[in-house]
């Protein structure tokens, strides 16, 4: 299948996702502070922070520091709803796709999930696919089979970061799709060419 124009392209490279690894653990950044942590020149720096930006992957917020000049921006990553119109509009996609494919064809997938945490998965399927993850997603167990990532191969000293990062997309996701699911694990390479998301349902009120 084509990828669609508008697929996570900015994570193929490794400053981008260096980028997005240091607003991730170290949230509310200035640009100058990520420019030093990853090597990268400012200008440099801040054109990649645009495209993850339109990418839905950071939301920039500007500070009001009462002195004159342009006011600094911090960078966050898109944990809620509302942070960011691109990763809100993924999300609307997502629900609306998943629920055309539940009415076209209802015995095919069929679930003893609620709405709400089935717009989670659509959410979650739409990210790993446009991520070229291939998700295998069971909703009966809560796992999401993925191939091996795409980008692993992108820093040959930490190669873990990339998992990370991934990891804290997943998390991230998922909250800003109102819903029951979590992410407890992911497995990476629990297989020469199988990595595994581990998801957990938060029991409702009185369960």
């Amino acid at each position: 299948m084509p990828r669609r124009t508008d697929d996570f392209r900015g994570l193929a490279q490794a400053s981008r996702m260096l980028l997005l690894a240091e607003v991730q653990s170290t949230p509310g950044l200035l640009l100058r502070d990520l420019a030093e942590r990853t090597g990268l020149h400012e200008n440099t720096a801040r054109d990649h922070l645009v495209v993850l930006e339109h990418e839905g992957l950071v939301t920039r917020h500007t500070t009001h520091p009462g002195t004159r000049g342009r006011p600094p921006a911090t960078y966050h990553p898109v944990s809620e709803p509302g942070e960011n119109p691109e990763a809100d509009d993924r999300v609307d996609r997502a629900r609306q796709h998943g629920d055309l494919l539940r009415r076209i064809a209802p015995a095919s997938v069929q679930s003893d999930l609620d709405d709400d945490a089935l717009h989670q998965l659509d959410a979650l399927y739409e990210h790993l696919d446009d991520a070229g993850l291939q998700p295998e997603v069971d909703d009966a167990s809560l796992e999401v089979e993925l191939v091996p990532c795409p980008y692993y191969s992108l820093f040959d000293r930490d190669p873990q970061l990339v998992c990370r990062v991934h990891e804290q997309l997943i998390r991230d996701l998922l909250a800003q799709v109102p819903g029951p699911l979590s992410l407890t694990l992911l497995e990476p390479f629990r297989s020469h060419d199988r990595c595994r998301v581990h998801l957990e349902a938060e029991a409702a009120p009185g369960d």
